[in-house]
């Protein structure tokens, strides 16, 4: 006859330390980039049309891209990122995406 034994009591199971072992993910970043050929009218309104951001952001954004050639514009996990890219490509503007700073 198989012997039976009882579980073990809740105050003996071991539980992983939760800290151990966790990485936290770093963010990928969208970058939209200036180009020759959009207006920023143009750009503005893709940012409002397709992240549905306020129309303060999205020009804030649209001058970021202006002045100094490239703004972060969402960030994510790699695939909402690449769609995001893909996205931006759809409506004509250069963008890329990288690993964001940690």
């Amino acid at each position: 006859m198989a012997d039976v034994t009882s579980a073990p009591d809740a105050a003996t199971l071991e539980r992983p330390d939760t800290e151990q072992g966790v990485l936290l993910e770093v963010p990928w970043v969208t970058l939209v980039w200036d180009d020759p050929v959009n207006l920023m009218s143009y750009v503005s309104f893709v940012f409002i049309d397709y992240f549905h951001y306020s129309k303060s952001k999205a020009q804030r954004l649209m001058m970021q891209v202006h002045h100094e050639g490239k703004a972060v514009v969402s960030s994510g996990s790699r695939e909402e990122m690449e769609r995001d890219v893909q996205a931006m490509h759809s409506y004509g503007l250069w963008a890329t995406l990288q690993k964001g700073d940690a």
